[in-house]
């Protein structure tokens, strides 16, 4: 694997960066966010990252009143679109999170650019995590039915940054939704 680290600070991000939506809001697809997770290919070797610590403590009651598994599934490819065509995130990995008030913080930091603190390890057992074909496509099944983030992330060759994407979905039980993540 080429991107160990990437790849660990993506699920992590994931896993702490949620935010919960008001309520009441009829279920619609939200615009993917885009974020830049690290240098250019190359320049991170040696160098320590700063992590923001986080302000907000994991809310075990909130975790423990949703659902781990169920009958809803997501699908999609990875892309992005760049000036030279368009890039396919094959062999990259897809997670997805459930939408809490305990990273909402995390998702404030995490779309300027910065990581918090690793997510306590209990928020990632409602993450579940996948990974794309050669063709940058991927299904994930038995997710319960809630709010979500769809992430995946892949190297912008122009810039030779890795590019994270997120997309919020709404599921209900049984669900099958596909999706775009792309930019």
């Amino acid at each position: 694997m080429r991107y160990p680290i990437l790849i660990a600070l993506l699920g992590l991000i994931l896993t702490g960066c949620q935010m919960l939506p008001p309520a009441g809001l009829p279920q619609r697809d939200e615009p993917a966010e885009v974020i830049d997770i690290g240098e250019p290919q190359g320049q991170t070797r040696g160098r320590s990252r700063g992590r923001v610590p986080r302000q907000v403590a994991f809310p075990a009651e909130e975790y423990a009143a949703l659902e781990k598994t169920g009958s809803a599934a997501v699908s999609g490819r990875l892309t992005l679109d760049t000036a030279s065509g368009k890039v396919v995130g094959a062999g990259e990995t897809i997670s997805v999170a459930p939408i809490t008030t305990y990273s909402a913080e995390a998702a404030e930091q995490a779309l300027a650019g910065r990581a918090v603190e690793p997510a306590d390890p209990r928020a990632r057992a409602y993450t579940h995590t996948t990974r794309t074909d050669a063709n940058g496509h991927f299904l994930l099944r038995g997710l319960p039915a809630g709010e979500f983030y769809v992430s995946g992330s892949l190297v912008d060759p122009a810039s030779g940054k890795r590019r994270v994407v997120i997309h919020q979905v709404s599921l209900a039980p049984g669900q099958h939704r596909q999706l775009q993540l792309s930019r």
